[in-house]
Parts: C-alpha cells; sequence; structure tokens
C-alpha cells in the first residue's frame, strides 16, 4: 500500500492528470439520453386501453407522438437548457407569477388523480397472484388503492435513499422482460394457426368513426407521453445539444412505440374487445396465453414482475412533483403554513398526508362504481386534463420568451419554434376539450353525468385550488427568500 502512495506522489504527472481529469466537463452521450427518457415515458400500464382498437392502436399512438410528443420535446428542451427553475420559472417570466405557480400546481395536482388510476392497474394485476376474479371487485381495488397509497407515504416520508434508482430496475423488470414476454408469445400463437381476436387487415388500420366519441381514447396517450419536460433539463449535458438532441428524441420516441403499441396488438391478438379490461387486460392477455401453452405457474410471477415497476415509478413519483410545489410555496408564500412543514427528514410529510386524504376519497369511489374499467377511464382523463394545462401555459410561455427575450444565452434552440408551439398548443388543447367526451366504449350511460364528474374534477383541483391559494395568500406565508432557495428543476426532481 505504501509503495503505491509513493509511486503516485514521486510522479507529479500523474497528480496533473487526475486533477485535469476531474476539471474536465462530463457530458452525456444522446444514445444514453435516449435510454433515460424511454425509462420515464414507457409503461405497459396503457397498453388494455389501445388493444381495444386493435391494429387502429398503432395510428392512435403515432398521432399524438408526432403533434404532441416531438413539439413538447423540442420546446422544453429550449426552455430547459436556457432558463432554470422548470415550469414555474418558464412561465412566470414568460406570462406571469400567477400562472406559474398553476403551471407548477398541475404538475402536482395530475398526480391526485393519477395515484388511483395508476394503483387500480396495481390492484388489478395483483388479483392475478390471489385471485383472479377480484380484478373486477370495485370493494377490493378501492382497499388495495388505499393501503398501498398509505404504505407509500410512510417509506417515502422517512426519506430513505436509492429510491429513484428502483425506476431504472423497473423499466427492466416490469416493463420490456414482461412486454417482450408477450409478444414474443402472441407472435408464437398466431404462428401456430390461432385466429386473432381482433382483425389485423388493411381495413382495421383506421379507427372506426362513430362521431367524436370514436377518438376519445387518444386522450389517454397524451398522458402516456408526458413527462418530457423532465428529461429537457439534461439537454445542457449533451456535447453538442443542437446535433445530438434531437437524435435522442427520434430514438426515444421509436423505442416508446415499439413498447406502447406491439404489446398492445399482442393482447388484441387474445383479449376481445367485449371481455377486456382497462385495469386487467394485460393479466387477461398473460393468462391466456399461458393457458394455451400450459404453463399457467408463471401468471403470479409475471404479475408480481409488472407490479415492481408501477410501484418504483409510483415511489419515485411520490415525492417529486410535491417538492417542486414546495419550494414555490415556500419562496412566494402561496401555500399556507401547514403545508410547508417538513418532517426531520426534510421530506414535505403534510402535503403528502392532504393528497393522501383526497386520494381515500377517490378511491372510495371504486367501491361504489360498479364497472371498474369506467373509473379507471375517468381519472386517467382528469389527470390527463389538469396535466395539458400546464403544457398549454409552456407553449404560450415558449413563444413569449423567444419574442421578448430573443438574445438569452440558450444551449439549444427548437427548430421553427412558433410552429412547434401552435402545434402543441392545438393539440394539447384539442385532447382537453375531447376529454370531456365520453367515449363509445363506454355508452349506455347518461353522457352529461360524465361530463359533470370530468369537468368537476378538473375545475376543482386544476383550477379553484390553486385560485384560492393564491387569492387568500398571506406576506406572513412566504418561509423562505427566492434567491437563496434552491429552485425546482421539472416534475420529479
Amino acid at each position: 500500500m505504501s509503495s503505491t502512495g509513493g509511486s503516485v506522489a514521486a510522479k507529479p504527472g500523474i497528480a496533473k492528470q487526475v486533477k485535469a481529469a476531474a476539471m474536465t466537463p462530463q457530458f452525456l452521450t444522446w444514445t444514453a439520453l435516449a435510454f433515460m427518457t424511454v425509462s420515464s415515458v414507457a409503461s405497459l400500464r396503457a397498453a388494455p386501453t389501445m388493444a381495444v382498437y386493435g391494429l387502429a392502436g398503432v395510428f392512435l399512438y403515432i398521432v399524438p407522438a408526432i403533434i404532441f410528443l416531438l413539439p413538447t420535446s423540442l420546446v422544453s428542451a429550449e426552455l430547459a437548457s436556457g432558463y432554470e427553475g422548470g415550469v414555474y420559472n418558464w412561465v412566470t417570466r414568460g406570462i406571469s407569477a400567477p400562472l406559474g405557480f398553476l403551471a407548477v400546481w398541475c404538475q402536482f395536482a395530475m398526480t391526485i388523480f393519477y395515484y388511483p388510476s395508476l394503483l387500480s392497474f396495481v390492484a388489478s394485476t395483483f388479483a392475478y397472484v390471489i385471485n383472479p376474479e377480484w380484478a373486477n371487485s370495485g370493494l377490493y381495488v378501492a382497499v388495495m388503492i388505499i393501503g398501498i397509497y398509505w404504505l407509500g407515504v410512510l417509506i417515502s416520508a422517512r426519506g430513505m435513499k436509492g429510491l429513484a434508482g428502483l425506476a431504472s430496475s423497473g423499466l427492466l423488470v416490469g416493463t420490456l422482460i414482461p412486454g417482450a414476454a408477450l409478444v414474443i408469445l402472441g407472435i408464437v400463437y398466431l404462428l401456430q394457426g390461432n385466429p386473432s381476436a381482433a382483425p389485423m387487415d388493411a381495413a382495421h388500420i383506421l379507427p372506426p368513426w362513430a362521431g367524436i366519441a370514436s377518438l376519445v381514447l387518444i386522450v389517454n396517450n397524451f398522458l402516456s407521453y408526458s413527462g418530457m419536460e423532465m428529461n429537457a433539463v439534461h439537454v445542457s449535458d449533451l456535447r453538442e445539444p443542437g446535433k445530438e438532441f434531437p437524435k435522442a428524441m427520434f430514438l426515444a420516441m421509436g423505442l416508446v412505440l415499439v413498447i406502447f403499441v406491439l404489446p398492445a396488438l399482442a393482447i388484441s391478438w387474445v383479449v376481445p374487445v367485449g371481455t377486456m379490461s382497462l385495469t386487467a387486460g394485460l393479466m387477461q392477455a398473460f393468462q391466456a396465453f399461458f393457458a394455451q401453452f400450459g404453463i399457467e405457474f408463471l401468471t403470479p410471477i409475471l404479475a408480481l414482475m409488472i407490479i415492481s415497476a408501477s410501484l418504483a415509478g409510483m415511489l419515485t413519483w411520490l415525492a417529486g412533483p410535491s417538492k417542486g410545489l414546495i419550494l414555490i410555496g415556500r419562496q412566494e408564500g402561496y401555500l399556507p403554513p401547514y403545508l410547508q412543514k417538513l418532517n426531520k427528514e426534510g421530506i414535505q410529510q403534510n402535503i403528502l398526508v392532504a393528497q393522501g386524504i383526497v386520494t381515500t376519497i377517490i378511491a372510495l369511489l371504486y367501491a361504489f362504481v360498479p364497472n371498474v374499467s369506467s373509473v379507471y377511464w375517468i381519472f386517467s382523463v382528469m389527470t390527463t386534463q389538469v396535466y395539458l394545462i400546464m403544457y398549454l401555459l409552456m407553449f404560450v410561455a415558449a413563444i413569449q420568451l423567444r419574442r421578448k427575450d430573443p438574445d438569452h444565452p440558450r444551449g439549444y434552440k427548437a427548430p421553427a419554434l412558433v410552429f412547434l408551439c401552435i402545434v402543441g398548443f392545438a393539440a394539447s388543447a384539442a385532447a382537453l376539450l375531447v376529454g370531456f367526451v365520453p367515449p363509445s366504449q363506454f355508452g349506455g350511460g347518461n353522457p352529461w353525468t360524465y361530463v359533470g364528474i370530468v369537468a368537476g374534477g378538473v375545475l376543482l383541483i386544476g383550477l379553484l385550488i390553486p385560485f384560492l391559494f393564491y387569492r387568500l395568500r398571506k406576506p406572513s406565508w412566504k418561509t423562505e427568500e427566492g434567491p437563496s432557495a434552491p429552485a425546482p428543476a421539472g416534475t420529479g426532481d
């Protein structure tokens, strides 16, 4: 050991090399950024939703990728490379401080609807480990949502380290492996001469047109592609952002489409539309394939693998959006003191508890509404609607910042930014409006009841509550000085 230490000391050239290496900027490769994006966006949870459309699901995935995913990625990259502080700072500087607060609130508020829909998927999947019939039991789903959420709060409140690493392992164990297995099983199933449950001919490439309601399910795909503004903060870590970021985004978009499209098709091959559950459709497909090949014992194993990805994502998301909200709340005095308090681990426990109370109330709806798939869809739509408000503000802010502050240094400048913003804004606005139309798969009910539930949820949690926080704020609520406090970076940072 001593000889080693003497060797380094005797050779100052090595010390200089080590010091120089430490000072050399460490760049992120564009392929690494592409895989980070895939990890944060790709999921099997939405596959049953598009499997309802069979071959037309491919079209319904590609359209939002072009008109929403691409504009969102490129526009948020320019904003992140020029302005720190995440969406709050972007919208505040581009439009106004109140709308900046609304934007960061929507990043947080979407999780209020997101967790019930995510955990209903977890509950239905776990049912295939114990009793598949429970997957359609509203009471079972409600109990599971409430129990898992509060367990997640307890874990997050302890400030456990390494939770972020669960996301990458969850991508492999709970998304890539089950997704590949599902596609391989589906191909073998068809090669054996079994007929597809959904037509796979050219006449079914486009979704059947039965009025605007027949296209409503496309709205769910906007949520599937959301969150790109989180990865945009890494644009400055690339060696040549102008060239490498678009390459990373196009590669990520291709990989995400593969992960989304192929499993959805595989489900449609084996599960008839009339019996497909939006929460348990993935496990319905695995159960059917495993039964076909005589390996039913693998069903609970695959269920646990898929659950691991969802729970890992939940834990890494649980404190993220609320962290950004509390930083702004403390700096600007937008939140009452009770919601600003941190526990001894520095975690915003009171916000998580308040969110949990609302989540519990929402979860109880599963116990009283007979159709679990309908409740799941409604919460998915509300999640998307609230998140889309943030994107509308982001696109407007991007145009304003380019117009008002054209010489501000930016590590990356999006090509045709105004055009991208117009396309993204129009797509987001159209998706928001279409989300209020009951989908064709849920006919028979009163459409005005559906509209009332969705509109009421979005207006209450997405607009009314932040408006009241802003109007009722007091100078004494400001507990941190803005310049000295760390700025939030995106949804999950």
